[in-house]
């Protein structure tokens, strides 16, 4: 459902921020990228979500080409990242309601749709407090439930568990798990070494913007000759990092 041919991202004739990136990910399947800070991970993820163009190559998304089709792409995605903050003075109330309209939303289901999220996240007590009094678990929680209100096909989250607490953290990957269930294409992207090695059943290596190496947490540990997954990731990194 997500595919991704030979993908740049240059900002200047120097700085080569994405880097010849090819990948493919398919329904019922979660995809991570995991890489270190300035990786290059959330330029990749804002092309694939249609929020910058690539500078060559082509991604594509239920057969839809992301630079020529953006607004029906759009209608096919929930992206969420930590670039996009939400509102302050809001509540998660009024952000429901504004994001079921922008999303044309059957006024039958909304109300049941809101229902049923919020219960899930525990957003009920806090669905009239303001954004900016919420903590940055709940915060992080309502941007999920917005980000999922309109039930796409298809899942982009940029470090979806960065900075939240063990049990947020918990409850974040579970309902991954379950969209993947449910046979939704999920891609993610991440730094932390557990999150990569549990949730994705297929993980690329992103260092200095190229793809170094790919596959399941189990498979790279072997091609590697490594103990466990992280050791891996240290030599690849260590075999492909460019310095300076």
């Amino acid at each position: 459902m997500i595919s991704v041919n030979h993908v740049s991202k240059r900002y200047n004739k120097r700085d080569m921020v994405v880097n010849d990136v090819s990948f493919q990910v398919e329904k019922g399947q979660i995809f991570g990228l995991l890489g270190p800070n300035g990786a290059g991970k959330t330029t990749l993820m804002q092309m694939i979500a249609t929020l910058l163009m690539p500078t060559s190559g082509l991604v594509s998304i239920c057969g839809m080409d992301t630079t020529s089709s953006a607004q029906e792409v759009r209608k096919k995605i929930g992206f969420l990242t930590t670039e996009i903050k939400l509102d302050p003075l809001s509540t998660p109330n009024q952000l429901f309601r504004f994001f079921s309209e922008l999303y044309d939303l059957p006024k039958e289901e909304i109300e049941a749709r809101k229902t049923e999220s919020f219960t899930r996240f525990g957003i009920t007590p806090f669905a009239d407090k303001r954004i900016a009094e919420l903590s940055t678990g709940m915060k992080q929680k309502v941007s999920i439930v917005i980000s999922l209100i309109h039930r796409p096909e298809v899942i982009i989250f940029d470090e979806p568990t960065n900075g939240l607490d063990i049990l947020t953290s918990r409850q974040v990957m579970d309902y991954l798990l379950e969209l993947k269930e449910k046979n939704c294409c999920v891609l993610l992207s991440t730094h932390i070494f557990s999150v990569a090695e549990q949730l994705c059943d297929e993980i690329a290596i992103l260092v200095d913007g190229r793809i170094v190496a790919q596959g399941s947490a189990p498979d790279l540990t072997e091609k590697t000759q490594s103990r466990d997954f992280e050791e891996a990731f240290f030599k690849l990194y260590s075999e492909y990092h460019r310095e300076g």
